[in-house]
């Protein structure tokens, strides 16, 4: 099951050499829904593809379903109200239990008891992320209870399209962009990722294929600056956090704020992809490979070393 991350391909394209790399000949699925309105707009994607590119259209078959199934769109509409309000309570317990994490560091403790309370800090921010997490999948149930993808024949016949367009193809490209819409599409179609197709994807698409996808801009101008646990992704990678234009969207010299950030998700490694990264994992459950930037759990930044290591 080959997966390959990439940094952004704006500036610095990868995506052509990364899909050669597979040596694979045949068409290659395209998703680019995160784009919104432009996913149309693919010929340039197609052209780093060799011209291989077979477009799954997968924003504008959302758009069709919210169009033509009223009762879909009511229930989605619902969730998505439910949702917002959802993330905004998570969003001001998270800030202030992160505020509170960074006064305890900065008060003094003659009697040495700092420790303690910096560790019980940051156990209540992970409380935070986990009832978060936990409210969000009782949403998703709640709105399954109410609307069958499966009953609906408009859902039913775009599903049947993806899979006869993804009949054939040797590989899968995931673009970026809206992070949120990628994985409503890829619910609402059922579409699974089949192990045995490589996958490269980058920036938003890079997002998608992890278990926990974290929205994060620490130069931000909004109330809540904390790094937010956003959704269940796909699960292809389940030990990474994506975290793309890290250089860009990351206080990368304060290792304090990196290191809770770290050590709200001990179990899992934060993998930073800036311009001009590609790296390869070989299976599910593989590490970050060797040449991999990531943030370790002192917030210092490391890279893997040949043995699997994290070296300074």
């Amino acid at each position: 099951m080959t997966t390959i991350l990439l940094g952004p391909q704006r500036f610095t394209v990868t995506v052509t050499a990364a899909v050669r790399s597979l040596d694979v000949d045949g068409p290659i699925a395209m998703v680019n829904a995160g784009w919104l309105e432009r996913e149309e707009d693919d010929a340039e994607l197609a052209g780093l593809l060799d011209g291989r590119g077979r477009n799954l259209r997968l924003y504008h078959r959302l758009v069709d379903v919210m169009t033509k199934d009223t009762a879909f769109a009511k229930g989605a509409l619902a969730f998505r109200e439910q949702q917002e309000e959802l993330r905004g309570f998570y969003g001001l317990r998270l800030q202030a239990a992160v505020d509170t994490v960074r006064a305890v560091r900065q008060r003094s403790s003659p009697h040495g008891l700092k420790s303690a309370a910096l560790t019980s800090a940051v156990q209540a921010v992970r409380d935070v992320d986990r009832w978060y997490a936990s409210q969000l999948k009782e949403l998703y149930r709640e709105m399954g209870r109410h609307v069958s993808v499966w009953e609906s024949p408009v859902i039913g016949w775009h599903r049947g399209e993806i899979e006869a367009t993804l009949d054939g193809c040797v590989a899968i490209v995931i673009a970026g962009g809206h992070v949120g819409v990628l994985l409503q599409a890829f619910r609402l179609f059922s579409l699974e990722l089949p192990e045995e197709l490589p996958v490269v994807a980058w920036s938003a698409g890079a997002m998608a294929l992890t278990e926990r996808v974290v929205l994060f801009h620490d130069f931000t101008h909004q109330e809540v600056t904390a790094p937010e646990f956003h959704d269940h992704g796909l699960g292809r990678l389940p030990g990474i956090i994506a975290l793309p234009h890290a250089r860009r969207r990351l206080h990368l010299d304060d290792p304090q704020r990196l290191a809770l950030l770290a050590r709200r998700f001990p179990r899992k490694q934060l993998v930073l992809l800036d311009e001009g990264t590609v790296l390869l994992f070989p299976t599910a459950d593989s590490p970050a490979p060797p040449g991999a930037r990531v943030i370790a759990h002192d917030g210092t930044i490391e890279t893997v070393d040949d043995d699997g290591g994290e070296a300074g």
